[in-house]
């Protein structure tokens, strides 16, 4: 007897009342991300926009931490050589899905942990929250059109101090720069976006669908040619020594050295 197929659990996807809720479940880890669980977000909001029983998708952590941003050992021996690679099929999937999304943030948000919440539609954080995107401090650059969103959303002299400096920034600085909505205890955030997801879902989804559009049309275009030219970049960056020293301090666990580079 040949053994079950094992169930992916790091990401867990579950539909309810016009909701799909897809958890990254990977709390041993500090819900740091893999290709293999970018691959199911990817996939779980490409099955969410083709299914006419989802309104709205939540996307949610663990009320202590939302997520520590890439798993450094995975991303190494597997880094996203090319545009198909899963990290950037789950941002394309993101960026451009069509029906409301709303996140769900306690505890810290790394790097993409951050950045994917520029394309969410709504995003309620726990007052525990802290917001990162230390790319430049990996000797890589920005990715998910954050070097465009975020300069848009937060100003340059925010955006600049985000994401040159990669220090990270409290829930109170993010509902002040509008990243996110509304700041609650950490054991009510995911209930929160719950609750006003099924407000969405209980709407006409053509009307979310068209509004949501409208809104965004004048970005689109922007948003898709940055995220292709950042993951140039990024690729690129990647193979160059500042990265390498980055990541090689990192798994010794100790600091960088840049003063040779």
């Amino acid at each position: 007897m040949q053994d079950p197929t094992p169930v992916f659990t790091d990401v867990l996807s579950h539909l309810d009342a016009g909701v799909m809720t897809l958890t990254i479940n990977r709390l041993g880890k500090k819900n740091s991300i893999t290709g293999a669980m970018y691959s199911a977000l990817a996939d779980a909001l490409d099955s969410a926009n083709h299914d006419p029983a989802v309104h709205a998708v939540v996307i949610q952590g663990h009320e202590t931490i939302f997520s520590a941003g890439n798993d450094i050992g995975d991303f190494l021996n597997q880094p996203p050589a090319t545009a198909d690679a899963p990290v950037f099929r789950f941002l394309r999937g993101i960026s451009s899905f069509p029906k409301p999304i709303i996140a769900s943030v306690c505890g810290p948000a790394v790097g993409i942990g951050t950045t994917l919440l520029l394309h969410c539609d709504l995003v309620y954080a726990g007052d525990n929250a802290a917001f990162s995107m230390p790319f430049v401090n990996l000797g890589l650059c920005p990715e998910a059109a954050s070097s465009f969103l975020a300069v848009q959303l937060m100003g340059y002299p925010r955006a600049a101090e985000a994401l040159l400096l990669g220090e990270p920034f409290s829930a109170e600085s993010a509902l002040e720069m509008g990243l996110i909505n509304r700041i609650v205890p950490p054991g009510e955030a995911n209930a929160l976006a719950q609750r006003q997801a099924l407000k969405l879902a209980g709407k006409p989804m053509t009307s979310l669908m068209e509004t949501k559009r409208l809104m965004k049309k004048g970005n689109a275009g922007m948003v898709a040619e940055r995220m292709a030219e950042e993951g140039v970049s990024f690729g690129r960056m990647l193979q160059e020594p500042a990265a390498r020293e980055a990541f090689s301090a990192f798994m010794e666990k100790r600091r960088p050295d840049f003063s040779a580079l």
